[in-house]
């Protein structure tokens, strides 16, 4: 009979955890929002060494809402806000769905999305500029 993969108190790895490294990403991420830059899934996944697909894509947005659940802690401002897609400039639905955004009741694309993503994403900015690197 073969092993079980898993027992009932020991779950399985979220998916993120087999590709990423949580800091590598902060690192990246932090870089990026001193450079006062978004970046695309694409992009982020290739600066991380992986080509684009759908379900890499869905990892890293996992494991983008780790990062943003250690910067809450920690009392910074999200990073995951300068995950975007290449389309339009502003995240996914998965990010409006998992943030916090009491603040913002629109469509989650539009003209108006933009103009509330780029005003998140200046605050991170603006932190990260004068905060010292880790």
């Amino acid at each position: 009979m073969p092993k079980p993969r898993y027992t009932s108190d020991e779950l399985p790895s979220p998916a993120w955890e087999k590709l990423f490294d949580l800091d590598m990403i902060e690192g990246v991420l932090q870089a990026t929002a001193r450079a006062g830059k978004a970046v695309s899934y694409s992009e982020m996944l290739g600066q991380l060494g992986y080509h684009f697909s759908r379900p890499k894509m869905r990892a890293l947005c996992a494991a983008l809402m780790e990062i943003d659940a250690r910067a809450q802690r920690n009392k910074e401002p999200e990073l995951a806000i300068l995950v975007v897609r290449a389309s339009d400039g502003i995240p996914g639905a998965g990010w409006w769905a998992d943030s916090k955004t009491d603040d913002y009741h629109g469509l989650w694309e539009g003209p108006e999305a933009v103009a509330y993503i780029q005003k998140r994403q200046a605050k991170t900015f603006r932190f990260w500029k004068k905060e010292p690197r880790k």
